[in-house]
């Protein structure tokens, strides 16, 4: 896996033809659930796609569940939400950036390219959006809690570089 600053990531997939074009991943990093948002192949719109269980005795596990995923949806780069805080590092942030460095070591992902993404309140804000739909199963509630925030940091993203990159065009 491979590091690279968000508009560079979005650039270098914009810059190869549609046919080899190929989505982005969201993810959505927790203690028990990787929350999963799929761009469609224009990486315009995000959408809800799925929920990983951290398995974090076997990352090679992970790993090979990312694999599969990218071979067959066209993945070609991550969009991975981590809290920004100017102040301090939070323990949230260490988590993730853990949980992507224990990926990168399997050298199991080597093609693929990755970006951090801010995350704060995406979460608090899918949770207000679900309350009102009362779901009283906490494992369905935290799942759906997991996919849309996913979704809430790849739309974010996609909305950023998008209009970024609309701007670059015009100049």
């Amino acid at each position: 896996m491979r590091y690279m600053k968000p508009l560079q990531l979005f650039h270098d997939l914009m810059n190869t033809t549609q046919k080899q074009r190929g989505r982005l991943l969201g993810l959505d990093v927790g203690d028990k659930y990787v929350g999963l948002a799929l761009s469609d192949f224009d990486n315009k719109i995000a959408s809800p796609f799925s929920v990983l269980v951290r398995k974090k005795t076997n990352i090679s596990l992970m790993a090979s569940d990312f694999e599969s995923l990218i071979s067959k949806y066209s993945l070609k780069g991550f969009v991975i939400g981590i809290p920004f805080d100017k102040h301090r590092v939070s323990s949230d942030a260490v988590q993730v950036k853990v949980f992507i460095d224990h990926l990168c070591r399997t050298k199991m992902l080597e093609g693929v390219k990755y970006t951090y993404w801010n995350e704060c309140f995406t979460s608090k804000n899918v949770e207000l959006l679900l309350k009102p739909l009362n779901l009283n199963h906490p494992v369905l509630s935290k799942t759906m809690l997991d996919k849309f925030a996913a979704v809430g940091i790849l739309q974010g993203y996609l909305d950023f570089v998008n209009r970024k990159m609309k701007l670059i065009a015009t100049e």
